[in-house]
């Protein structure tokens, strides 16, 4: 599995960064890991040094084998509830995303043939 991180300018980089975020999607996608193929994490800061309520944007990409890539974002006010927001979302969407693929839809129902008699249905209670 592989974990690519980025951030804008406003957001410092660091091995303390890149090593809780390695750790909460390994943590969190770990039943998935032979599926799961590569995550983008890219966090952004939308209104820079002004501040500001949910300015922390962290968008997750995941890339599950034989699957299109999936999406998720989250704003927070800060870049852990970001981060916790996005991960959660994503948990959510592969899971929803794996399930579907393992489990296709039932089989379509059998209908009544419309050439059998209602007599063909009841049993006989009668006797």
């Amino acid at each position: 599995m592989n974990i690519e991180i980025r951030t804008d300018k406003n957001i410092q980089n660091s091995d303390r960064l890149i090593g809780y975020v390695r750790a909460e999607l390994t943590e969190e996608f770990q039943r998935h890991s032979e599926r799961i193929t590569h995550f983008s994490v890219h966090l952004s800061d939308e209104n820079g040094d002004k501040g500001g309520d949910d300015d922390i944007k962290c968008m997750i990409e995941a890339r599950p084998a034989g699957l299109k890539p999936v999406v998720v974002n989250h704003r927070g006010p800060n870049v852990d509830s970001a981060i916790t927001g996005a991960i959660d979302r994503l948990k959510r969407s592969l899971e929803h995303v794996i399930e579907k693929k393992d489990k296709p839809r039932a089989q379509q129902p059998s209908y009544v043939d419309p050439d059998s008699s209602k007599d063909d249905l009841v049993d006989d209670q009668d006797e």
